[in-house]
């Protein structure tokens, strides 16, 4: 990922908030027979290895899986993210050089991708996965609350994937590169906004008033 400076991320904490925070990631292979691509929800157990690890789960019949990758594999995780008008710049009334722009943030995850079919382990994965996501609601369904051979049915139809981070890469592109004034412009004008996507993006836009 090309990630000038200005806009890298290393905090560890930060970039476990935005893989956490994406819920739906892309599990890219590369193969012989060319690339391959899969979106996914995965869950991060940060509590194995330096980085954690990566658990989730593809369709059986997903070609993916059975398909020997070369090299690692790349999740990419995608965070808040807004587009930029030039309106907003200070610069555009000082002299016009302005051009719009994106907002965002990434994260992309690199390690070797293991696929496993055996049934506890997949019954584990899917059981994790399920309550990270119920969680919320006022009455979270479990994997439980099914009949048990309809579970057990349903298993055999995916395959768990695991993936061990060997390296990780972040980047939030939140107008670092731009003036003061330029930044509180985008700031104003995002806070605006109808999107409440667009309304988090402007708060974490680094400026002078902000104590940034």
């Amino acid at each position: 990922m090309y990630t000038p400076p200005a806009f890298r991320e290393d905090d560890p904490a930060l970039l476990r908030r935005i893989m956490r925070e994406a819920r739906l990631a892309t599990l890219v292979t590369a193969t012989a027979d060319g690339l391959m691509a899969t979106p996914l929800p995965l869950f991060l157990d940060d509590s194995e290895g330096g980085h954690g690890v990566l658990y989730g789960h593809v369709a059986k019949a997903n070609p993916q899986w059975k398909t020997p990758p070369l090299g690692e594999a790349l999740v990419l995780f995608s965070g808040l993210d807004a587009y930029v008008t030039p309106s907003w710049y200070a610069a555009k009334q000082e002299h016009g050089k302005v051009v719009p722009t994106w907002n965002y943030e990434a994260v992309h995850a690199y390690g070797p991708a293991e696929f496993f079919e055996d049934p506890a382990r997949l019954l584990e994965a899917v059981t994790r996965l399920t309550a990270l996501y119920e969680q919320p609601r006022a009455e979270p369904w479990a994997v439980s609350d099914a009949p048990e051979a309809f579970v057990a049915a349903q298993l055999r139809g995916i395959v768990g994937v695991r993936l061990p981070i060997s390296r990780i890469e972040g980047k939030r592109k939140m107008s670092q590169n731009r003036s003061e004034a330029d930044r509180q412009g985008v700031s104003a004008g995002l806070a605006q906004s109808e999107r409440a996507s667009d309304r988090q993006v402007a708060a974490m836009i680094p400026t002078v008033r902000d104590g940034a």
